[in-house]
C-alpha cells in the first residue's frame, strides 16, 4: 500500500470533505462489497443497508472517500444521462432527491433550472450577454441546478456507516478472483464476498473490464473570488442557475454559496488510466489548459478583466462508447455489477443509479438494458 495519494496534485476544489471513517479491522466474509467510495460506490452501500439490514456490506476505497472524481467535480446536478434520456431511466433529478432526503443527507441541493448556452439562436431576453469566440447567449433553460460535492460525499458517507455499511479507507482492492464466493484481495488479505459492485469510474479499468471500450479523460475548472451581486447581475448569473454551453469551444460554470463563479473547461487526454497517477495541475499541459481558461474566463465580460483566481483544479471523467452510463453485469461473473462512465453527468446520476445498483442486488429490481440504443461513437 502506498501513503501517497496521487489526487492530492489535482488540485484543491472550493469545498472539502470532512468525514473520515473508523479505525477497524478488515471483515473476513461480507454478503456485498462495494470497490470505490465516491458518489456511486456511497450511495449503493447506505441504500443496501436502507433496504436490506441483514446484508453486511463494506466499502474499500483505495485513497481517502471522494478522492477521486467526486471530490474533485463541479457540482452541477443534471437531469438524464450525456446520451439523453435512456429507456426506462426515469426522472433522474426526482429520484437523486427523493435519496437524499431519505437518507438524510444535506449537499446544499438547489434546482432552479441550468441556463444551455450557444453561439447561435439566442433568446430574446437572454440574461447572459459573453463574448467568447462568438456572441455567447442563452437559448434555453433545462431542469438542473447544484449541489456542494464535498457535502454530499461526507453526508453519504454518514450515512452508510450510521446505516451500518462498513467504509475502508487507504484500503485497494489489488485484485478479485471470479470464483464462487468471489474473493477480493484487499492490502494483501482475502475477503469473500457473495455480490461485489466495482464503482471505481475512470481508475481500476482492467478491474472493471472497461479498458477495450471507454476512455478516460481528465478535465479541469477554476473558481474566481468572490464577486459582487452587481457583478453578478451584469454576468446574468444573479438567479444562482448554473450553465453549460451546447456547442463548441465548451465552457461551464456556477455560483458558489459565497459568491466565487466557477468556470470550467478543457480535456486532458490520456494515453492509460494510470497516468491520472502521475497528472499534476501545476505543470504540462494540465497547466496549460488551467492558463488558458483563465484568460477566456477574463475575456468574456469587462466586469471579469481583472477578476482573481482563488482555486484550479480537475478531475477525472469516463467516456464509453455511446457516451452513456456502464450498469452492466462483469463478463466474467454476474454477481459483480459495473456502474460508471457518466460522461461528466454524474453528480446526480451517479447517487440515482447508486440506489438502482443496491436493490438490483437486493433482488427488488432489474439491470437497464441501454446497450442497444447507445450508438458508438
Amino acid at each position: 500500500m502506498s501513503d501517497e495519494n496521487p489526487t492530492k496534485r489535482w488540485g484543491i476544489p472550493p469545498w472539502g470533505i470532512d468525514f473520515r471513517s473508523l479505525s477497524r479491522a478488515l471483515p473476513e466474509q461480507v454478503d456485498v462489497a462495494v470497490v470505490g467510495a465516491g458518489f456511486t460506490g456511497l450511495a449503493a452501500a447506505a441504500w443496501l443497508r436502507h433496504v436490506d439490514p441483514q446484508k453486511t456490506v463494506a466499502v474499500f476505497e483505495s485513497y481517502s472517500i471522494g478522492a477521486g472524481a467526486s471530490g474533485h467535480t463541479g457540482g452541477l446536478a443534471l437531469a438524464e444521462s450525456a446520451a439523453g434520456d435512456l429507456p426506462g431511466l426515469g426522472d433522474v433529478l426526482a429520484g437523486f432527491s427523493d435519496t437524499l432526503k431519505r437518507l438524510d443527507v444535506d449537499c446544499d441541493l438547489a434546482l432552479p433550472g441550468v441556463w444551455e448556452v450557444a453561439r447561435r439562436a439566442p433568446l430574446p431576453n437572454s440574461p447572459i450577454a459573453w463574448s467568447d469566440s462568438g456572441d455567447l447567449r442563452a437559448t434555453k433553460q433545462v431542469s438542473g441546478g447544484t449541489i456542494d460535492p464535498g457535502k454530499l460525499v461526507s453526508g453519504l458517507a454518514r450515512a452508510a456507516e450510521k446505516l451500518g455499511a462498513q467504509i475502508f479507507e487507504n484500503a485497494p482492492v489489488e485484485r478479485i478472483d471470479f470464483e464462487q464466493p468471489l474473493r477480493l484481495m484487499v492490502n494483501g488479505r482475502g475477503i469473500q464476498a457473495q455480490r461485489v459492485l466495482l464503482a471505481t469510474n475512470a481508475m481500476s479499468l482492467e478491474l472493471s473490464a472497461l479498458v477495450e471500450r471507454s476512455e478516460p479523460k481528465f478535465t479541469l475548472a477554476v473558481a474566481t473570488e468572490p464577486v459582487s451581486e452587481l457583478t453578478l447581475n451584469e454576468l446574468g448569473l444573479a438567479s444562482g442557475m448554473p450553465f453549460y454551453t451546447v456547442d463548441f469551444p465548451y465552457l461551464w460554470g456556477r455560483i458558489t454559496r459565497d459568491r466565487a463563479v466557477i468556470f470550467g473547461s478543457g480535456l486532458v487526454h490520456l494515453n492509460d488510466w494510470r497516468d491520472l497517477r502521475e497528472l499534476d495541475v501545476a505543470e504540462g499541459q494540465a497547466a496549460e489548459l488551467l492558463r488558458r481558461l483563465e484568460g477566456r474566463v477574463r475575456g468574456l465580460h469587462p466586469v471579469l478583466r481583472d477578476v482573481r483566481f482563488t482555486r484550479r483544479w480537475g478531475g477525472p471523467i469516463l467516456i464509453a462508447d455511446g457516451w452513456g452510463p456502464v450498469f452492466e453485469q462483469h463478463p466474467l461473473r454476474a454477481q459483480v455489477l459495473v456502474l460508471g462512465a457518466y460522461s461528466g453527468h454524474g453528480v446526480a446520476l451517479s447517487v440515482y443509479l447508486g440506489r438502482w445498483a443496491a436493490e438490483v442486488m437486493c433482488g427488488r429490481r432489474s439491470l437497464p438494458d441501454w446497450k442497444s440504443s447507445q450508438k458508438t461513437v
